[in-house]
This record gives structure tokens, sequence and C-alpha cells, in this order.
């Protein structure tokens, strides 16, 4: 074997976390969405922390609501979801533009989005200024069950992205640890 270094600017494309998410927002009577992929789940309850800054329009949103949707969406919108990272919402209707539906929340006015297999309802209980990582605590999560795609997609950190791919499941060696009801 023969291991070659790597820039250590590049470093974070060998842990990159979780799928591929979109963030929804909403303020000043303006639904918005953003792509995101710097997220991690920090426990069970769940609390999520994701990383942003001022320079993302969605921003500003999260700092003064308090509030967000995390939506998961899977590998049929791959192309979609980058095309909506690559514009802001200060000048778009990314709902519009991008053919998406929003739906109703319960817990916040972000909306969740219909064509996700996935929405977590979240409110921000933390912001670390100097790491710019907002610190979220789901409060109501939905699943859509019938949807036939299931495949999320994970960002490598260079412009191309990993697809999941088939399951294992290894539960009975783990049955002791794992959380209850799962």
């Amino acid at each position: 074997m023969s291991l070659t270094e790597l820039p250590i600017e590049k470093a974070f494309m060998l842990i990159e976390p979780g799928p591929v998410l979109l963030v929804t927002t909403h303020d000043k009577g303006r639904n918005n969405v953003m792509t995101i992929s710097w997220h991690m789940v920090m426990d069970f309850t769940p609390q999520i922390a994701l990383t942003t800054g001022p320079w993302n329009y969605s921003f500003q949103a999260l700092r003064y609501t308090g509030e967000c949707v995390l939506a998961v969406p899977t590998v049929d919108l791959a192309e979609k979801v980058v095309e909506i990272g690559d514009c802001s919402g200060e000048q778009t209707d990314k709902f519009a533009k991008f053919g998406l539906t929003p739906l109703p929340a319960t817990q916040v006015k972000a909306p969740l989005i219909a064509e996700c297999l996935s929405c977590l309802e979240c409110r921000v209980t933390d912001y670390l200024e100097p790491q710019g990582i907002f610190l979220l605590e789901g409060v109501r999560a939905w699943m859509d069950y019938d949807r036939k795609e299931r495949r999320t997609f994970h960002a490598n950190g260079d412009g191309t992205f990993a697809v999941d791919g088939g399951t294992i499941d290894l539960r009975s060696l783990m049955e002791d640890k794992l959380p209850p009801g799962v």
C-alpha cells in the first residue's frame, strides 16, 4: 500500500458528514430553501449541528426566527438540489423556480418539502458564532414511506457525490446498545 499526502485543506473530504440536505426557512412572510452538506447529528434526541454563515441568505432567517426544517432529498433530486445551492433566495423564489411544493409544518413556520423523503422541524437552541455553528433541536419528524426512491447522496467536497447503496442489517450485534424504538 502506498499513501500519498492529501493537502490539509482537503482533509474534510475524508469525513464529510451525512446526506446533502435542503434547509427551509420562513422570514418576513417568505419561504426560502438552501442546500447544505455541513451538518452532523449530535445525539438521539435529536440534536443537530449545522454550519453556515452571513454569506448565505438563509443565515439571517435562521438567526432571526430561530427555526427551520431539514429536508432529506433523494438522488433523483440531486441536480435540482445542487442548482438550489447555486443561487440566492434573496433574488429568487426557489420554491417556484425549482418546482418544490411547500407543505405546512406543525411546530415551526418554515415549510416541509413534499418532494423530499423526510423532513425534520427544528428549533435553534444555540449559535456558536466563532465557528458559525447552529445547534438545532428536532421537534417533529415526517417520512414519506410510499416514496420509491430512497437513496440519499453525500457531498465529497469537490463537486462529486456518493450515492447510498444497499443496506446491511447488523442490529443483532448491537441490540443491547440501540436506543429504545430502533
